[in-house]
């Protein structure tokens, strides 16, 4: 039963080299510093966030992650009331699958430009590190293979940059990951991070009696791999209780659960049905997200946005 869990395993993995080489979520959308900087200061107070994910949970060597954010506009003193804003931001990110581990710790910093009141493009930069390791305890081949007998850590830098433009009721963003495009020093021969890129989007549509409608979709184009696309439908009562449906053409269907606590607070989950064939009916994932923002709020009932 182990060399089967692990023969699976390094299928899974071969196919994630080759394919999606970043941590995936499901509540991509209550979590946009996570995919792309130009969100670096995008509202007018600090934001924090927190992400916890296990996928295909009892899948032995499964992946798992988990991310911490934090999102804060720069003071200034503007002179024209539709004059450029900046913001930073902060990400530290842990990923887990099997024996291979990472850890990502970027900044970032983004300019707002204000077109019109309620219309802005927002461009952003991020740098760090990461750093990936090879645990050979949590491993075995079926015949020896020399790059499986001991603990490999590589520490490389990292890059992303993004765009993003939004109006009072909808947005579009677009992000660029891995730019760096390091290879896997003493963990592989001929493996290296790929540059991944993304096109996100929503539009709310503000329907009667406090209730707001939010379609949104993610596309991600990972190298040498099938487009992964994310449909979602949100339900938003009075900007206080959040429920969605949506699908993942490559993995799953998703549920969503998102409910403010005292306007500031908020927390988040989501459940993944698996439709793919590892999934067997059997393996599912769970998310759970918290999020703690400062922002003035004016009208407690009045419907809202969680997007932007």
């Amino acid at each position: 039963m182990m060399k089967l869990g692990f023969l699976l395993f390094f299928s899974l993995f071969s196919l994630s080299v080759s394919g999606q080489q970043l941590p995936q979520h499901s509540q991509w959308f209550w979590n946009q510093l996570n995919l792309n900087p130009a969100h670096s200061g995008i509202k007018p107070c600090v934001e924090a966030k927190t992400q916890v994910r296990a996928q295909y949970l009892g899948l032995e060597g499964a992946p798992n992650s988990g991310n911490f954010s934090i999102s804060l506009p720069i003071p200034t003193t503007r002179k024209r009331f539709l004059g450029t804003r900046q913001g930073v931001g902060m990400i530290f990110e842990r990923d887990q699958i099997g024996p291979f581990s990472g850890n990502r710790f970027n900044f970032s910093y983004a300019v707002h430009m204000n077109f019109t009141q309620n219309t802005r493009l927002s461009i952003g930069i991020g740098a760090g590190i990461k750093q990936w390791s090879f645990n050979k305890q949590k491993s075995t081949t079926l015949t020896y293979d020399p790059l499986v007998q001991e603990n490999a850590t590589a520490l490389t830098p990292d890059a992303n940059i993004g765009l993003w433009w939004n109006g009072e009721n909808y947005y579009l963003g677009l992000a660029f990951n891995e730019l760096t495009r390091n290879r896997w020093n003493n963990i592989s021969d001929d493996s290296r991070f790929k540059i991944h890129y993304s096109l996100s989007g929503a539009y709310r549509w503000i329907a009667r009696d406090g209730i707001t409608l939010i379609p949104s979709m993610m596309l991600r184009f990972p190298p040498k791999s099938k487009i992964s696309a994310d449909l979602s439908l949100l339900v938003d009562f009075k900007n206080q209780v959040g429920i969605g449906l949506g699908i993942r053409n490559t993995d799953a269907i998703m549920a969503y659960l998102n409910v403010k606590i005292k306007e500031q607070f908020q927390i988040g989950y989501s459940f993944d049905y698996v439709i793919s064939p590892i999934g067997g009916n059997q393996f599912f994932s769970h998310e759970i997200s918290v999020t703690l923002n400062g922002c003035k709020v004016y009208s407690p009932t009045a419907t809202g946005c969680p997007l932007f």
